[in-house]
């Protein structure tokens, strides 16, 4: 059996009708090779040179080299407090002008691991007519997606991916949900066979067996709650990650710990992190209890 974009579009339809209570039409998803062209293509379509887009920080934002190439400009928002809180609207709005074109906001938040609330995301969409970004590609780890209000707003595109509660992270597959008026002006500048037969066909037998994909996000938030209880430099956090606050330079730490053959993100190079930050997968058990081990010894050492 062949699959296509049209069958995963309705598979990922049902999945938001049957998990987020929110009635999505097919006509209302972009399937994409991952939120990264979902948001490059929405640039190009409603965007130009000497545009802008605001984005709340600390967040991984990967995106400037489309911004750079297309010569628009990324306005941060200024962390609150070192790390993002809710993005409070007076400080989007102190940014936003009539080159605006799109702010990006990220939930639960990628490293910091916060999410959302549904007022502060309201809040923002009212302030402006300038296209929000709501990237949710953790959001199997959070369990409250805000995905229903693409259906109260117009300017409200919704990014997710399989790559993560999924485990498709390979396959490069990730889908958006828009209004069809964004929805018709994505498909028009979507770089044509960016996504694999494969990778569709994984995609749908994905969605078609969710037991599996709850079953392994129940054990990743009950080792992610278990390892935050040790870590008292650690964040909360709605992700498959936890965010600590090191008390050693997190660069040189993180290459300690990957000499011991742990991997573990550096986020001195996040816009708006600091020095030392860092952020830890959730992995199995003994892996888990592998990096606590050694965090101890590594980061519990006098400077």
């Amino acid at each position: 059996m062949l699959f296509g974009i049209p069958e995963l579009r309705r598979a990922i339809a049902a999945h938001m009708a049957e998990d987020y209570s929110g009635t999505i039409a097919p006509d209302e998803v972009c399937v994409t090779s991952g939120c990264n062209q979902a948001f490059a293509a929405a640039m190009m379509a409603i965007a130009k040179a000497g545009d802008n887009v605001i984005v709340t920080v600390p967040y991984f934002f990967n995106h400037t080299m489309w911004l750079g190439m297309l010569g628009i400009e990324a306005r941060f928002i200024p962390a609150i407090s070192g790390t993002v809180t809710h993005p409070r609207p007076e400080d989007a709005a102190a940014l936003i002008d009539e080159r605006t074109r799109a702010i990006i906001l990220c939930s639960p938040n990628n490293p910091t691991g916060e999410v959302l609330s549904e007022d502060s995301v309201r809040s923002v969409l009212e302030e402006t007519d300038a296209i929000v970004f709501l990237d949710e590609a953790y959001i199997e780890f959070a369990g409250k997606s805000l995905v229903g209000l693409v259906r109260e707003y117009q300017n409200l595109v919704v990014g997710r991916t399989l790559s993560k509660a999924f485990g498709l992270a390979g396959m490069r597959l990730g889908y958006a949900i828009a209004p069809p008026w964004i929805a018709e002006q994505y498909r028009r500048v979507a770089p044509m066979f960016s996504i694999s037969s494969p990778s569709l066909a994984a995609g749908t037998a994905a969605l078609a067996d969710l037991e599996w994909m709850k079953e392994c996000v129940r054990r990743i938030v009950s080792e992610r709650e278990r390892m935050r209880e040790k870590l008292p430099c650690a964040l909360p956090s709605q992700g498959n990650f936890l965010f600590l606050k090191t008390r050693h330079k997190s660069k040189a730490l993180a290459e300690q710990l990957l000499c011991r053959g742990i991997i573990v993100r550096d986020c001195s190079s996040f816009h708006g992190c600091g020095e030392r930050c860092l952020r830890v997968t959730v992995g199995r058990r003994e892996e888990n209890d592998s990096f606590l081990e050694a965090l101890e010894i590594l980061d519990g050492k006098k400077d």
